[in-house]
């Protein structure tokens, strides 16, 4: 199976398994060894009382494209540090769009940055994960 395939596949596995990256509405736009495009919309229960979203929008955003892109590989692949800088607020109707970089990759470990724009290509928030690979293969 080719490398697009395969992580498709495992993408296709890890989201229809994953009540909160659906709960948020996330669709996907690219996938790929490495890749993880998404897109959300913030909806009003996602907002905080300075009625803008609530950070952990934009975090469980960068989060849910961290896991697709670093388990894209075929290798199981779970978080180990991460963190988040938000640099601009995201609004009710924004639509919320990822960017991953792949820094490093390893076959214990990986890092990965992740920029999350709004619909005006205006970066809002600026993650970065380092994923734990578990050296066990996704079967798909």
């Amino acid at each position: 199976m080719d490398s697009a395939t395969l992580a498709k596949r495992i993408v296709d596995a890890m989201y229809n398994n994953d009540p909160m990256s659906q709960w948020l509405g996330i669709e996907r736009v690219t996938d790929g060894p490495g890749i993880s495009v998404l897109r959300m919309r913030v909806r009003k229960e996602m907002l905080n009382g300075f009625a803008i979203a609530h950070g952990g929008i934009a975090y469980s955003l960068a989060d849910s494209a961290l896991a697709f892109a670093a388990n894209s590989h075929g290798i199981q692949a779970v978080s180990i540090e991460t963190a988040i800088s938000h640099v601009a607020p995201a609004k009710e109707g924004d639509v919320l769009i990822t960017l991953v970089e792949e820094k490093s990759l390893t076959p214990r470990t990986g890092l990965y940055h992740v920029t999350v724009f709004n619909q005006e290509d205006k970066p809002i928030a600026y993650f970065k994960g380092t994923v734990f690979r578990t050296g066990k293969a996704w079967e798909v």
